[in-house]
């Protein structure tokens, strides 16, 4: 069927985070404003609705009229199996795949079950914020090793500090995230199998969160870490539906192990997880029936990307951004405005009334950037730039 991602849904009364959360998203910091008019384009969550096979699975779970404990079926396994199989010619065996309720969960239970306190961490900043907190709260030591970025945008990894981090006595594991967030990068097969040599002289284990590995552009390709590496018995991957279809609130993460050691230690750190009949229902539905709706989305994100770089270009020409090789995730750099991030924030989030992401929350490399996640209707993108732009007016 066709889909009609312009279409606006009203989420607000439905308990969405971003759209009824306000007194909670003030609490974390995020704004300082939040009332009826403010447009949140701040977390990874869709405002458009999900492929209308997930809409049919979930009303039959529902006319069952019996929500209990539910296990989970061959056609789970087989679904997963199909789709990795079919668009990244992955072979995955049912016993490689473990199930967590949730990426951050599962990255908590994995840095627990590997390593000990004061072991060191690799991560890739900027990156997904929660990356630190799981290291950080858990007594471990973070090993920063930084994007390099170009006067382009253009974000590389400094292979000479990785392996010296990687060399450290105490460092234990990587955590990789491809697609990368918040800068989009998708990692090639040559850089891949770089990071998986070094890892594997030195003994460091590789958590791969590949969980915006759907989304990808048009024109690019995405290739599992798994399918790059010569071996796969130091790689624990974090796939998930929960990006790609937008199900987030159904938590379902799927852990992809081939080493049934690294298997066993994590399982038994995990203890049993319990999907909903709801959660296993979706993935389903999704991964059996849900390719036309994403290539479709997927052609609608490439559109809208492409009208924030004309609009950015005409009307606020000194913000630097790119379209990114994957992801949903825009990554705007207005340092050329020449005013504080402080004063970026306070035009963007007060007077404009439109919440992203300061860059800050990512590293101390995001320091002058503001992230914007778009898989909203084009209508309330557009709304939410002209807000934005007619703030910085009179700095053009």
């Amino acid at each position: 069927m066709k889909y009609n991602f312009d279409e606006i849904v009203n989420r607000r009364n439905t308990y969405s985070m971003k759209w009824d959360g306000g007194e909670l998203i003030k609490k974390m910091r995020l704004t300082e404003r939040y009332d009826e008019n403010t447009i949140p384009l701040f977390t990874a969550d869709m405002d458009l609705p999900v492929p209308q096979p997930l809409v049919d699975a979930l009303h039959k779970t529902v006319d069952h009229r019996i929500f209990g404990y539910s296990v989970f079926p061959n056609d789970y396994y087989e679904a997963i199996q199909h789709w990795f199989k079919k668009r990244h010619d992955w072979d995955i065996k049912k016993d490689e795949i473990v199930y967590s309720p949730g990426t951050v969960h599962a990255l908590n239970v994995a840095v627990k079950a590997f390593t000990k306190q004061g072991d060191g961490v690799i991560i890739q900043r900027p990156v997904y914020p929660p990356f630190t907190r799981v290291i950080e709260s858990n007594g471990r030591q973070v090993r920063n090793n930084a994007l390099i970025t170009d006067e382009n945008g253009y974000y590389s990894i400094d292979f000479a500090d990785f392996e010296a981090k990687a060399k450290e006595e105490n460092t234990k594991l990587f955590i990789l995230c491809n697609p990368q967030n918040p800068t989009g990068r998708v990692f090639n097969r040559e850089e891949l199998q770089k990071l998986t040599e070094i890892c594997d002289r030195n003994g460091v284990l590789i958590f791969a969160d590949e969980i915006h590995g759907d989304l990808i552009r048009s024109n690019h390709s995405f290739i599992p870490i798994a399918k790059a590496a010569s071996s796969t018995e130091h790689i624990i991957t974090f796939t998930a539906i929960n990006k790609t279809f937008n199900v987030a609130g159904l938590h379902c993460t799927n852990v992809i192990i081939t080493n049934p050691e690294l298997r066993k230690t994590f399982t038994n750190e995990l203890g049993m997880q319990l999907a909903s009949p709801f959660t296993i229902s979706a993935l389903i539905a999704v991964y059996n029936h849900g390719e036309d709706w994403l290539e479709q989305l997927k052609e609608y994100i490439d559109g809208t990307m492409e009208w924030v770089v004309e609009f950015l270009a005409e009307r606020m020409p000194k913000v630097k951004v790119r379209i990114p090789e994957g992801t949903y995730i825009m990554w705007m750099d207005f340092s050329s405005y020449g005013i504080s991030p402080k004063e970026v924030h306070d035009r963007i989030y007060n007077k404009a009334n439109v919440i992203l992401e300061d860059g800050i929350m990512f590293g101390e490399e995001g320091l002058h950037y503001q992230r914007i996640c778009i898989p909203s209707p084009r209508p309330m993108i557009k709304e939410a730039f002209e807000r934005i732009a007619k703030e910085f007016e009179d700095l053009n």
